[in-house]
């Protein structure tokens, strides 16, 4: 229940995360800062006059509100993780404004290193290219993929990376149960597949003009870099880039014709010494063997289970590389006497399935 407290207090207008942790300081628990009374809450010296009159409204007002909200989580498969469990996203943890609880429908994927990618919504044809481009290249190395699901370049992200199979998480500036924009709801079913919707706000909330500047610090804050695809001058992607900055998290950006308005932003980051990013290496480089060998073990993770491999199909796949080919008679070799009609024989069946390909001297690579 401890968790749920937590996630309603937060939402509690002028409740801020640093005020509530100070709170917490006082109280211990969540239930206890809620069933404080209003002598022992101003006691505190932690709320003005107004936000402690905030509060008690509030209260009032949804005074069962944190006993029904597991029910509510419960009947939409929403779970909710507090800031001092384990599995709450670790980099996020580390920044300077994390939310004490965090709703998410999905699996949380703490096991891959993580790159966000933002940009306008307003998206042109190069954006579109850029934003497909980097996104299913990432998530093929088993990088997650963070975005926002709004128009243009969030939804371009996410689609690239389901197009390969990886994993990509959605922040919201809304409720975890609300599709927005409307458009994306099937989208965001898609994502919940193998990653997760995330918010900050309580099931059923709306965005507004000022969740979307908030949900950009989680985004930031849940990843080791920012990629800023395309930005105008005052795109709210380069407030994303501003808390990335802030968190001393890296700040990639694609460069864009300087008459390009749409690229405007990105020129200016790396006027201002964001790493300009040619292809995915770029970024890779910039991590060193951690990241490398983090990225090649999740990939291969993905890929044995995206395609069910076992038996002798997993010897193979595992066997190979995307960049050394292999002869049938080296891959025999290193299965330690199989049956050369066997492996021959699912060595096509990997083929047509799209998992490895053929070269024109009949050796082998994953695809």
């Amino acid at each position: 229940m401890e968790n749920y407290y937590l996630a309603v207090l937060q939402n509690i207008p002028g409740m801020t995360n640093t005020i509530l942790t100070h709170l917490l300081e006082v109280f211990k628990t969540g239930h206890d800062i809620w069933r404080a009374t209003e002598q022992e809450l101003a006691h505190t010296g932690l709320l003005t006059e107004n936000k402690l009159e905030s509060f008690l409204q509030f209260r009032r007002d949804n005074s069962l509100y944190p006993e029904k909200l597991p029910e509510i989580c419960k009947r939409q498969n929403i779970k909710v993780i507090s800031l001092e469990e384990e599995g709450y996203p670790p980099l996020l943890k580390e920044t300077f404004d994390p939310p004490h609880a965090l709703f998410y429908r999905g699996r949380l994927n703490n096991t891959q290193p993580a790159i966000a990618m933002v940009g306008s919504r307003k998206i042109s044809p190069y954006g579109r290219a850029v934003a497909e481009r980097f996104s299913s290249g990432l998530a093929s190395l088993g990088i997650t993929v963070v975005s926002g699901a709004a128009y243009g370049v969030d939804t371009e992200s996410h689609k690239g990376v389901l197009s390969v199979g990886g994993i990509t998480e959605a922040v919201m500036g809304c409720g975890v149960d609300v599709a927005y924009p409307r458009a994306n709801q099937k989208l965001l079913e898609e994502i919940t597949e193998g990653g997760a919707i995330i918010s900050e706000y309580l099931p059923g909330a709306q965005p507004t003009k000022y969740t979307f500047p908030a949900r950009n610090r989680i985004i930031a804050g849940m990843c080791r870099g920012t990629l800023v695809v395309e930005a105008a001058p005052k795109s709210g992607a380069l407030i994303t880039a501003d808390y990335a900055l802030k968190e001393n998290r890296d700040v990639f950006a694609i460069p864009g014709g300087i008459f390009t308005q749409g690229s405007m932003g990105c020129n200016r980051l790396i006027q201002q010494g964001a790493k300009l990013v040619l292809d995915i290496g770029d970024i890779i480089t910039e991590y060193g063997d951690f990241i490398k060998n983090k990225t090649l073990s999740a990939k291969n993770d993905n890929m044995e289970k995206k395609f069910a491999l076992s038996g002798e199909e997993l010897r193979i796949f595992r066997l190979l590389t995307p960049d050394r080919p292999l002869s049938i008679d080296e891959i025999l070799y290193n299965l330690h006497g199989s049956d050369p009609a066997k492996v021959a024989f699912l060595l096509l069946q990997m083929e047509l399935r799209g998992i490895i390909q053929s070269n024109e001297a009949h050796s082998y690579v994953r695809k």
